[in-house]
């Protein structure tokens, strides 16, 4: 293969990735950009993209067919060498792109593991991994099986939305198939869970040649689920290295990525610790940096910017190049992060030096902060959060799943 210059279109429905861009056009290449129309004003990194081209809508209102004559058009001219989801919405266009235009890299069977959270746990629960007892809904006397079996309280999720948006908790029978009718049609692209209570953690991870090369274990101090469904001050810390939790944590992890088939690139895996036995449960898994720039708390504690190092990686593979990962630190950092009342928050009353990060988002109000110190870290985020609650944070309520992926 040759190590000269390639092509990659990149996909993304949100505005993210800049770091992604930037060293993929540092490693002599020609970078494209398809986005939404609505993020034609953000600030992406313009110097580094050789073209932008803009889709009418968002996520669910792109027609894939004109996206797909639209990438054909580019390729009449220019070879498209890998295309390159950033965003959980975007891996479905990605792999369709990839199977109609036969371009290496992941296809539509296994994109299904990284976004179907029904195929993710069937897939999991195949390969030995422990997941919490679950049932598809396509089936009535399953369904009644699994409720008469599986004590409650269960949750009803969305098959292929992100994090905790449109999750449902219910605490018997009956609420669970007043829930279900209410789904109509739509009941297919759900799932029923048993809920676990535990701590939640995730997995941020690289990947080359099917081998996990790098992975830093955080746990949620307030989980996605409880922020979307009551509110509250988001916060996520890396755990202490060699420590029980992180090593079962990183060998749950490589189960999955190998059961799933994650060959080359960046992976963000949930799993939870369950309360009651202690067990180590896997909840899902996607394609892409973690988001709430939990890539920037990575990188305070590691020093491995996650976005960068997947664009080198995806570099490597589509030239055929070897790859190695820069040496890691093991030190410790934290985010806090909340909706805010203000558009544009003083945050100038945080002025720790250990504070290296301040997000730079619109009516959100947080910041990330690194130490050699885990204590010193969490003692800093429990400060934070109470600080951030009582002059800053605001609630914005959960939207109901309208359309779905």
């Amino acid at each position: 293969m040759s190590h000269s210059h390639k092509t990659f279109l990149c996909i993304s429905n949100y505005f993210k990735g800049a770091a992604f861009l930037i060293a993929l056009k540092k490693s002599n290449n020609t970078v494209f950009l398809v986005t939404t129309e609505k993020l034609r004003e953000s600030n992406w990194p313009h110097e580094y993209l050789d073209e932008i081209y803009y889709m009418p809508g968002q996520d669910l209102d792109w027609d894939l067919d004109k996206l797909l004559t639209g990438v054909a058009g580019i390729m009449k001219h220019t070879k498209i060498d890998a295309i390159v989801a950033l965003d959980d919405y975007d891996v479905e266009k990605a792999t369709f792109l990839r199977e109609n235009l036969r371009i290496p890299g992941m296809g539509q069977t296994t994109g299904r593991y990284f976004r179907d959270k029904l195929a993710m746990r069937m897939r999991a629960y195949e390969a030995g991994v422990l997941v919490p007892p679950f049932s598809a809904l396509f089936h009535d006397e399953d369904i009644n099986k699994f409720a008469d079996t599986v004590p409650a309280p269960w949750v009803l999720k969305p098959r292929s939305e992100a994090s905790a948006h449109g999750i449902i908790k219910v605490f018997d029978k009956e609420s669970l198939w007043h829930n279900i009718h209410e789904l109509g049609d739509n009941r297919i692209k759900y799932l029923v869970e048993q809920f676990k209570p535990g701590d939640v953690y995730h997995a941020d991870s690289l990947n080359l040649n099917e081998k996990t090369i790098f992975c830093t274990v955080s746990r949620y101090l307030a989980t996605p689920m409880e922020i979307s469904q009551g509110g509250g001050i988001f916060r996520s810390a890396n755990i202490s290295y060699g420590s029980e939790d992180d090593l079962a944590i990183k060998e749950a992890n490589k189960k999955v990525m190998k059961a799933f088939g994650m060959k080359n690139g960046a992976a963000h895996t949930e799993f939870i610790k369950g309360k009651e036995d202690g067990q180590i449960y896997f909840l899902e898994t996607s394609s892409r940096v973690g988001g709430a720039h939990l890539a920037e708390m990575i990188e305070g504690a590691t020093d491995i910017n996650l976005w960068a190092e997947w664009a080198k990686i995806e570099d490597a593979v589509s030239k055929g190049k070897d790859y190695k990962l820069p040496k890691a630190k093991k030190e410790y950092a934290g985010i806090v992060l909340t909706l805010s009342k203000f558009e544009h928050p003083d945050l100038s009353s945080f002025g720790d030096p250990e504070v290296c990060f301040r997000v730079p988002l619109e009516y959100h109000a947080g910041l990330i902060v690194k130490s050699k110190n885990h204590e010193r870290v969490i003692e800093l985020l429990d400060d934070y959060a109470a600080r951030l609650s009582n002059g800053f944070s605001t609630v914005a309520e959960q939207e109901k799943v309208k359309k779905f992926h």
